[in-house]
C-alpha cells in the first residue's frame, strides 16, 4: 500500500497527523533553503565588510563602502550606529563634548557607544538566529508526531482484526502494522534534515557572531575614548640601588 492510499483510507486522526508532518516538512525546508543562502553570503560579506571598514578614511566613507559589501546588513548597523552617535549632541567622538538633551546621551562616551553597539549587534544576531527555533522544534517533535500516527494506526489495525473470524495470525497482523509504521518513517524523514540543518547552521552562526562581537569590541576600543584609569593599579616599579 502506498502512502497516498494509506492517507485516503485512514481516518481523521491519521490524516491530521500526516498533514501536520507535511506542514512541518515544508516549513523546515523553506527555512533551510533561506538560511543556507543567508549564511553562505553572510560569512563572506562579514569578512569583506570588516576589511573594507578599516580601509576607509572616515565613518561616512566606511558606511558608503559597506553598502556594496554588506548587502544583508550584518556589519552595517554597527557602523551606522557609531556614525549616528558621532553626529548626536554630546557624542564627543569628534572631539567636541556637547551637552546632551536626552537620557540617551547620559553617561560617558564609552557607555553610550556600548549601548548603541549592543543594540546593533542584537539586531544582527536576531536575523542570524531567525528560524533556528523552528528547526529545533521540528527536529524534536516530528518523530513523536509520527509515532503517534503509528500507535493510532496499530490500534485501528488490531481493532479491525479483532472483529474478523479466525483469530490473530501473523498474516493478518503484519500487513496493517507495517502500514502503520510508515508514519514513524515519515516523522523521522521530517526530523533528520531539520536536526542536521540546525547543527550546521548553529556552527556557522557561532563563527559569524564571534566576528561581529570582535568587530564591535574593536569599534568600542577605537571610538570609545581613552580607557579609564584603575585606582587599584599597581604603581610603577622603582629601581633599587645595589650596595
Amino acid at each position: 500500500m502506498s502512502v497516498l492510499e494509506l492517507l485516503t483510507q485512514g481516518d481523521g486522526v491519521s490524516r491530521a497527523v500526516a498533514a501536520l508532518l507535511l506542514a512541518m516538512s515544508v516549513s523546515s525546508w523553506v527555512v533551510i533553503v533561506l538560511k543556507a543562502w543567508l549564511l553562505r553570503s553572510g560569512t563572506r560579506s562579514v569578512l569583506r565588510s570588516i576589511a573594507a571598514f578599516w580601509q576607509a578614511s572616515t565613518l561616512a566613507d566606511a558606511e558608503q563602502n559597506l553598502k556594496s559589501f554588506d548587502r544583508i546588513a550584518l556589519v552595517l548597523p554597527a557602523v551606522t550606529a557609531v556614525k549616528n552617535l558621532a553626529a548626536a549632541p554630546g557624542a564627543g567622538i569628534d572631539g567636541v563634548d556637547r551637552a546632551g538633551t536626552s537620557l540617551g546621551s547620559a553617561g560617558d562616551l564609552s557607555q553610550r557607544l556600548t549601548r548603541v553597539l549592543r543594540d546593533a549587534l542584537h539586531g544582527s544576531l536576531r536575523r542570524l538566529q531567525s528560524g533556528q527555533i523552528l528547526l529545533a522544534t521540528v527536529g524534536a517533535t516530528a518523530p513523536f508526531v509520527g509515532l503517534l500516527g503509528t500507535v493510532w494506526g496499530i490500534y485501528r489495525a488490531l481493532s479491525g482484526i479483532a472483529g474478523q473470524a479466525g483469530g490473530f495470525t501473523i498474516d493478518k497482523v503484519a500487513g496493517p502494522v507495517g502500514e502503520a509504521l510508515i508514519m514513524t518513517a515519515f516523522g523521522l524523514a521530517v526530523a533528520i534534515p531539520a536536526v542536521l540543518a540546525y547543527n550546521v547552521f548553529g556552527r556557522v552562526i557561532g563563527r559569524i557572531e564571534a566576528e561581529l562581537e570582535g568587530f564591535a569590541h574593536d569599534l568600542l576600543g577605537t571610538f570609545g575614548g581613552p580607557p579609564a584609569r584603575r585606582d587599584d593599579a599597581l604603581p610603577p616599579a622603582r629601581a633599587m640601588s645595589v650596595a
